[in-house]
């Protein structure tokens, strides 16, 4: 969980940063901090730092080791996909012949996650006012029971402004059983 400053695992705080900084700086210090090691970070925007570095910490001492393509990434925000881009299309209405890009910050955030853990499993991006920890769970254990993926992450990731706030949790097949409800996830968020 990223939250204020501070990265935590397992509800363990793992690095904050040396004082209370923008996003950008606590950014840059997160990704020297726990990487280092991915140039392509300094191209994305804020969401996809955030939720990229949230993946990084969370696979950073126990990466999953299952065939890619049964790796899911289930994800949700408040301001992605179609809000971002009518708020975009705001900002650009009077210039002549404006151009709206066609990829939305939530699908860029997904990407820039696989290619670098090198998830090609059934993916999902949720755009709620809140995050719905009951929807989450019946979402990817349903993906669990078709064996569509036999891992997975999932959370909530979110840049509104100078406010910012993420949470992932990673869920696996363990002998045949997956151990992973609702009351498990909202605990995830509860620091």
């Amino acid at each position: 969980m990223i939250r204020k400053n501070q990265v935590y695992r397992d509800g363990t705080l793992l690095w904050e940063a040396p004082q209370e900084q923008e996003l950008p700086e606590f950014l840059r210090g997160g990704y020297d901090h726990f990487s280092g090691q991915y140039p392509k970070f300094h191209k994305m925007d804020p969401l996809s730092k955030l939720g990229w570095l949230a993946t990084e910490v969370l696979l950073k001492e126990q990466p999953l080791h299952y065939p890619a393509d049964k790796v899911g990434l289930v994800l949700a925000n408040k301001s992605a996909s179609l809000d971002t881009d009518l708020r975009y299309f705001d900002t650009v209405k009077d210039i002549a012949s404006p151009a709206l890009f066609v990829y939305t910050l939530s699908n860029i955030v997904m990407g820039e996650i696989s290619i670098r853990h090198g998830f090609k499993g059934e993916n999902a991006f949720f755009t709620a006012d809140v995050f719905d920890a009951d929807f989450i769970t019946a979402y990817v254990s349903q993906l669990f029971a078709e064996e569509a993926i036999v891992a997975c992450i999932c959370g909530w990731v979110e840049v509104m402004g100078p406010v910012y706030d993420v949470f992932l949790y990673r869920v696996e097949r363990s002998g045949g059983s997956v151990v992973f409800n609702a009351d498990n996830l909202q605990k995830t968020i509860s620091i």
